[in-house]
């Protein structure tokens, strides 16, 4: 009886708190929909560059649903420009593939691709080759050229602009990582602190004397906001030096991009901490204003969703942290690149302290 008892009073709790039974009821099916469209995006043909190559090859290569460009030349920033994955160049006997490997999966399925393609158009020449061979050794007459190199595959030199032909998937998706953490960690720190303030009264308080809304949230800001750079920099440090992450550019860019996502996980934690009646509720937010946050930072590629969801992921503050922390740490790009991205995420910041100081005025008694 008494543990009937216990199912009771939960059970009644439960249902007294809508917010906790609406999210766990209906937020597992918000994620698992916005799993299901993205894992289920169309896939991007690959766009390859081709440099002096025969119109049978082209063929080839777009039976293997690659999208090609003829182009005269390949220029320094030819893959930039014409926002091209690969430039297959051939020049007399030499063929050359030149990949942007900004995608280290995607360039090596191409790689792939335009190799059995290359071979599979050679495929007569040899089977010709093959055939003067072995009539060769029949007839033995020494006058016919036996060379076995005739019948191996044709070489392909290949070069990279981002990263080398050891590079993996996780080398992309790791300055991401430490970007998610960082900004995962000051969101969950910043606001179960706050909310603590709000239920031991001590927020009341501050609000019962005559200091203004807006220096309560800066205060808190700057307070929190000195733990969140001391947090910053030890996971980036930790990052690039004891786990090795590949780091190209500049290490104080990519602390700058790192603290701009604290400031907003920062701002954003707060926020939301304002709407939660415990640390329980806090928790609950997770699933809405987190968990997406990890879909489109870009570990999944952005071209490949549909319409709706690219503008669902520009909504969303990691979906620049992301891309400012790949362009830096894998590209090797400088902050004149990245000022963008920063500048919304400055954006963000701005709105929620916007929100926060309005969202602190219905608790002002007086």
């Amino acid at each position: 009886m008494r543990i009937l008892a216990m199912v009771k009073r939960i059970f009644h709790q439960m249902l007294r708190d809508k917010r906790a039974l609406a999210l766990m009821m209906v937020a597992p099916l918000l994620v698992l929909t916005l799993m299901n469209y993205l894992l289920s995006g169309n896939t991007v043909n690959p766009r390859l560059g081709v440099i002096n190559a025969d119109d049978k090859l082209i063929e080839r290569l777009k039976d293997s649903n690659i999208s090609v460009l003829q182009v005269e030349e390949n220029t320094k920033n030819l893959l930039l420009e014409k926002d091209l994955d690969g430039v297959l160049q051939f020049d007399g006997e030499d063929i050359t593939l030149t990949l942007t490997n900004d995608q280290p999966n995607a360039a090596k399925a191409l790689q792939i691709k335009v190799q059995q393609a290359i071979a599979a158009e050679n495929a007569k020449e040899q089977a010709a080759n093959l055939s003067a061979f072995m009539e060769g050794i029949q007839s033995k007459l020494p006058g016919v050229p036996i060379k076995m190199d005739q019948v191996k595959a044709p070489e392909v030199n290949t070069s990279y602009i981002y990263g080398n032909k050891d590079t993996i998937f996780f080398d992309q998706l790791s300055p991401i990582l430490v970007g998610f953490f960082v900004f995962f960690f000051v969101f969950l720190i910043s606001g179960i602190a706050l909310l603590r303030e709000r239920t031991t009264g001590t927020l009341e308080r501050l609000l019962a004397t005559p200091i203004q809304r807006r220096d309560i949230v800066f205060g808190y800001l700057l307070g929190y906001g000195l733990f969140a750079v001391i947090q910053t920099i030890i996971v980036v440090t930790y990052a690039v030096n004891v786990l090795d992450i590949t780091l190209v550019g500049s290490f104080w860019n990519v602390v700058i991009i790192n603290l701009t996502l604290a400031l907003v996980a920062l701002t954003l934690g707060i926020l939301l901490s304002s709407f939660a009646n415990s640390e329980f509720q806090m928790m609950q937010f997770i699933p809405i204003a987190i968990i997406p946050q990890v879909f489109f930072a870009g570990i999944l590629p952005f071209e490949s969703m549909a319409g709706w969801m690219q503008i669902l992921a520009k909504c969303m503050p990691m979906y620049y942290g992301g891309n400012a922390l790949v362009d830096v740490m894998y590209k090797g790009l400088g902050l004149s690149d990245i000022r963008n991205d920063l500048f919304v995420l400055l954006g963000f910041a701005l709105v929620f302290i916007i929100l926060n100081i309005v969202a602190l005025k219905k608790y002002r008694k007086i």
